[in-house]
């Protein structure tokens, strides 16, 4: 017998003859994983999903931003609207006082002292302190010195105060104008 006869048979006389190799399936490999261009084309559009929600977030950022900004606007604007409310009656107050024709000198001073009186409770109202330091050491945060003069007082305290100084909510509005002790 030839070899041309029977191609599975070996070249050599003696050898048995093996089962040709089978060849993998490439079909049952392709079913389970998807190809290149569906992986691709999955991970686009996956990435269009992660650019829009990107761009999402991004223009919300801006919209936040943007509101607080108005906020922050709108807030200069009418900070002092809860005060000047406040500060109406004490206007009204003047006004009804300079508008009676006949006062004496009594009625006008009780006009003049209820009229303080609704001027320091709006004042309150809006956490507006007065400071008035006298005897207390000199902070050079709440008072400003204008001059220094001999005292029994302990150096640097506060002996005279020239002008009231005023805080809102712990903020120096205006500080305290005073006369310092000298040291001896």
């Amino acid at each position: 017998m030839s070899n041309t006869e029977n191609p599975q048979e070996p070249l050599l006389g003696n050898e048995p003859a093996t089962e040709p190799v089978a060849e993998p399936n490439v079909e049952e490999h392709t079913d389970k994983l998807p190809s290149i261009e569906e992986q691709f084309r999955a991970l686009e559009l996956l990435a269009a999903e992660h650019h829009d929600a990107w761009l999402r977030a991004k223009a919300e950022g801006e919209n936040i931003r943007r509101r607080a900004q108005e906020d922050i606007s709108k807030a200069h604007k009418f900070a002092v609207e809860r005060f000047a409310g406040e500060l109406l009656a004490v206007k009204d107050s003047l006004e009804a006082a300079l508008a009676v024709p006949e006062q004496t000198v009594d009625s006008f001073k009780a006009g003049v002292e209820l009229t303080l009186k609704q001027l320091v409770a709006a004042f309150e109202k809006n956490a507006l302190n007065e400071v008035s330091p006298a005897g207390e050491k000199f902070d050079p945060h709440k008072h400003q010195a204008i001059g220094m003069v001999d005292s029994e007082q302990e150096p640097n305290t506060v002996v005279t105060v020239l002008q009231k100084g005023y805080t809102i909510a712990d903020r120096v509005l205006r500080p305290a104008l005073v006369m310092v002790a000298k040291g001896k």
